[in-house]
């Protein structure tokens, strides 16, 4: 497992009973983790919560505000500045664990720079842009895509943040579809990211489920690297799916690429001194 341990604007400070509480700069938030199965003390119950997200019986659910906090905050990590605020669905618009995959972006990036190559970087299902922000501060020049257009607005919005809005460009629409026309424009990238749902509905009724579609996705993003590819990366956050699926993914789609494949677990260290398992990577970097 690679381990998140260098935050300083986000801490896990304990878990039990299917929560993790959690401070994000000087918000504390309890919400449902699934990893979580261990029982103990009822988080709930302690003082200087701000809000609490709560399941409902009938999907989704809901925030209950205990005491005043703003809508929306910034918290950094290292050089980077990044916008959040509770949502719908438990989510708070940003993945700390995912640290480990930017810093390992930014250093290949970087390195590339620095021998004079221009990168450029493609993030698929890109969400809020913490990614693409990560390598445009390394120097990239990314193409970031989603299909809702508030969490684009979302992305433009840490871009500014991180003084790299100039680096990004910003493209709402289906994934697959979006793929499928980059390769009849002949669009090459050095580097490729992408973090598929385990289900998801593009803005046209484009069906997604990660199973039946993800290597074939993969696959089809092969086509779009570069002679030389830097890297490629897949994020999943898909109960059951293994680390070594997604390194046997890779392998397989991308064969005859010279690099190499690994495959790993990404977790948060929290203060009860254990790491917290959050999802799993697969990372083929280029030779």
């Amino acid at each position: 497992m690679k381990i998140a341990d260098d935050w300083r604007d986000y801490r896990i400070l304990a878990t039990s009973c299917g929560m993790k509480l959690e401070r994000w700069k000087d918000v504390v938030l309890l919400r449902p983790d699934p990893q979580v199965i261990w029982k103990g003390e009822d988080l709930s119950l302690r003082g200087g919560i701000n809000a609490v997200y709560h399941r409902s019986n009938k999907g989704g659910g809901g925030w209950e505000k205990r005491s005043p906090f703003p809508e929306e905050w910034v918290v950094s990590y290292r050089d980077l500045k990044f916008k959040v605020k509770p949502m719908g669905f438990k989510h708070t618009g940003l993945f700390p664990e995912q640290a480990v995959n930017w810093n390992a972006l930014r250093a290949l990036i970087s390195a590339a720079s620095a021998q004079g190559k221009k990168i450029k970087a493609l993030n698929l299902f890109a969400y809020t842009g913490a990614a693409s922000v990560a390598c445009a501060k390394a120097g990239a020049a990314v193409t970031h895509v989603d299909a809702a257009k508030g969490m684009v607005e979302r992305a433009g919005e840490n871009a500014a943040l991180s003084g790299v809005e100039s680096g990004i460009r910003y493209i709402v629409d289906d994934c697959v579809k979006f793929v499928r026309r980059e390769l009849r424009r002949g669009n090459r990238y050095d580097g490729i990211i992408m973090d598929p749902p385990s289900y998801g509905r593009g803005p046209g009724g484009e069906m997604w489920k990660i199973e039946d579609d993800l290597y074939e996705f993969v696959c089809l993003c092969r086509g779009l690297l570069s002679e030389k590819p830097l890297f490629f990366l897949i994020n999943s956050y898909t109960t059951g799916l293994q680390p070594g699926v997604l390194e046997n993914i890779l392998k397989l789609a991308l064969k005859g690429i010279g690099g190499k494949c690994e495959a790993y677990e990404v977790g948060i260290a929290t203060d009860e001194g254990i790491a917290l398992p959050c999802g799993a990577s697969g990372l083929f970097t280029g030779e």
